[in-house]
């Protein structure tokens, strides 16, 4: 136990963490699944997961690249109505403060017909 307490201060002391003690920013889209195809009347659910790690703040969900929304909520669902007719791209990027991406995001293309 003495072994794992030096290691531990020592990785502390070098400014070095092993990604296993630190939490990384991270998205997942869970629903839409990538090339669903839906009606242009079917409202569009996004079900979702995110961590943001030591950089962001909060989620941005775009819809063809424009911003539709600000996400607070880490994990949950949010419909982005009926699109209209042809393939949409769909993503959620973690962002600090600053409303400035920090790298983490998840995407998915689905299309309407």
């Amino acid at each position: 136990m003495r072994l794992f307490y030096a290691f531990l201060a020592l990785l502390v002391f070098c400014g070095h963490v092993p990604a296993a003690l630190a939490a990384d920013a991270s998205v997942t889209i869970s629903s839409p699944q990538e090339g669903a195809r839906f009606s242009p009347r079917t409202e569009i659910d996004i079900v979702y997961e995110a961590t943001l790690g030591p950089n962001g703040n909060h989620v941005h969900l775009y819809v063809d690249s424009g911003e539709a929304v600000v996400l607070h909520a880490l994990k949950g669902s949010y419909s982005v109505g009926a699109l209209t007719v042809g393939i949409h791209k769909i993503c959620i990027n973690v962002v600090n403060k600053a409303h400035t991406p920090v790298g983490a995001q998840a995407c998915v293309e689905v299309s309407v017909e």
